[in-house]
């Protein structure tokens, strides 16, 4: 009996491991990042793109970067040491 029931849970565990995972993909493929991958080019290294957002009162972008200690609001800057910022509209 014993012999059975263990024959029958490797089937089924088998089985199991043989199904097809039903995960959504849209056919859009979506960037890491949440700002726009032409701001992701002009970035430079060593920085958490991850936490990237724009802000509003000067329009440049700002990452967060995380130090021993505390969590710093940091300027992104482009490889050439510029802050990365939206033009201004005369």
């Amino acid at each position: 009996m014993q012999k059975n029931t263990t024959a029958l849970a490797v089937t089924l565990l088998v089985a199991a491991g043989c199904t097809a995972p039903t995960v959504e993909s849209s056919t859009a493929q979506t960037s890491l990042y949440p700002i726009p991958d032409a701001v992701v080019a002009l970035a430079g290294p060593n920085q958490d793109l991850t936490t990237a957002t724009l802000v509003a009162e000067d329009d440049c972008y700002w990452y967060y970067h995380v130090g021993p200690v505390e969590r710093t609001l940091v300027p992104l800057r482009a490889a050439n040491g510029n802050h990365i910022c939206n033009a201004r509209q005369s």
